[in-house]
């Protein structure tokens, strides 16, 4: 007898001839995750088991981080015998009170006793040991999990876990990642459709402070938690930002910058072998958030710009921020690029050929040459 967490996938059940793949990958990531803590994780029949952990709470936490995962559940794994499984299910449903539910699974079609009949007489025994349980078969307060495989199986409960697809199936992009609250919200649900993420953020010292980017850094951390970590492209936009400013309309300035950060992301990009930038803008939420505004950012993107927040309000945003444990590092009051130089009366409807005329006053290709020889590679 030994506990294990035992571990449920999700929406990988919907792949067809590439689910072996998807698998694959999945349980390496779980492999991944608790190897820290000294545990090893496993696929069969259906289901991934980790066991090997001195510390079962610090495993869960681990593993529901895991994209592509659905629920977990601290078991208990025994030999398939009728007298042991019950007195495990006594023991764990001893101090309990309120209504319950037996629900047992028999993938072991060698095993004596069907699943019904397993309900039945593990309910009977559960209700003659606990005078303070009663069955309710519709809402229970508890249900009491039997699974029948290569071994049997005893729990009480599921954990939720993070859900999406495993990452590392979907590709990589690169985040354009500020220190404020969308962004690494953006990163987070990209991750959790598979995709792996690193960041670029654009330092402009001596108008953001190095608290200003360590805060970048720690976001950049909490997020890469639920993946391998997460590289950080920290960028010298300093100068940029400046000719932008001295030879730009005042108006542009916000878009014109935009434009200039998604031209030394390409790069980037291109450095990191990503072949998508992501963003944390919402639509109408700012200025630059319009859709004219974003056509006229995206006109010199030269891979697709992802946009998972596009159609969130801020209370969504900040719900899943809250939920992932970076609101509380983002809300911190050190200021980022995009608060340096900002115009009064930003223009919300520009033409894209007006923007590029403004352009002309700046040499593009030296302040992006300068800027990605300039960066730094950071890794969290």
């Amino acid at each position: 007898m030994r506990q294990v967490l035992l571990v449920r996938y999700g929406e990988v059940h919907l792949k067809g001839q590439n689910r072996p793949y998807f698998l694959r990958r999945l349980t390496e990531n779980v492999k991944h995750a608790v190897a820290p803590i000294g545990a090893d994780a496993w696929l069969s029949d259906s289901r991934i088991y980790v066991s090997g952990m001195a510390d079962m709470d610090e495993a869960v936490r681990r593993v529901t981080r895991v994209f592509g995962l659905h629920s977990v559940s601290p078991a208990w794994e025994l030999d398939k015998d009728y007298t042991e499984i019950s007195a495990k299910c006594l023991e764990l449903t001893r101090e309990l009170k309120g209504t319950f539910k037996v629900m047992a699974r028999r993938s072991d079609k060698r095993f004596p006793m069907n699943s019904q009949q397993l309900n039945m007489e593990l309910g009977g025994d559960i209700l003659e040991n606990n005078p303070n349980l009663r069955v309710d078969v519709h809402n229970p307060d508890y249900y009491v999990s039997v699974e029948i495989r290569d071994h049997a199986y005893v729990y009480i409960g599921e954990i939720m876990a993070a859900g999406g697809l495993p990452l590392g199936t979907g590709g990589r992009a690169l985040l354009l990642l500020s220190g404020g609250i969308d962004s690494p919200v953006a990163g987070y649900q990209m991750m959790r459709r598979g995709v792996s993420v690193n960041a670029v953020h654009f330092f402009s010292f001596p108008y953001t402070s190095e608290r200003a980017k360590e805060k970048v850094l720690e976001l950049a951390r909490i997020v890469g938690e639920y993946g391998a970590g997460m590289k950080v492209y920290v960028v010298p936009f300093t100068d940029t930002q400046l000719q932008i400013h001295e030879k730009c309309p005042d108006e542009m300035g916000t878009l014109i910058m935009r434009r200039c950060m998604m031209r030394i992301a390409n790069e980037i990009a291109r450095r990191d072998n990503a072949k998508a930038l992501i963003t944390g803008e919402s639509l109408g939420q700012v200025a630059s958030q319009t859709i004219e505004a974003l056509a006229c950012t995206d006109a010199v993107a030269e891979l697709p710009v992802f946009r998972p927040l596009i159609s969130f309000d801020k209370q969504e945003i900040i719900a899943i921020a809250e939920k992932i444990g970076t609101y509380e590092t983002s809300s911190l009051p050190y200021e980022d690029c995009c608060t340096v130089f900002t115009p009064r009366h930003p223009l919300t409807r520009p033409r894209i050929e007006v923007v590029a005329e403004a352009e002309k006053a700046l040499d593009l290709d030296a302040l992006v040459r300068a800027a990605v020889d300039g960066t730094e590679e950071i890794l969290m």
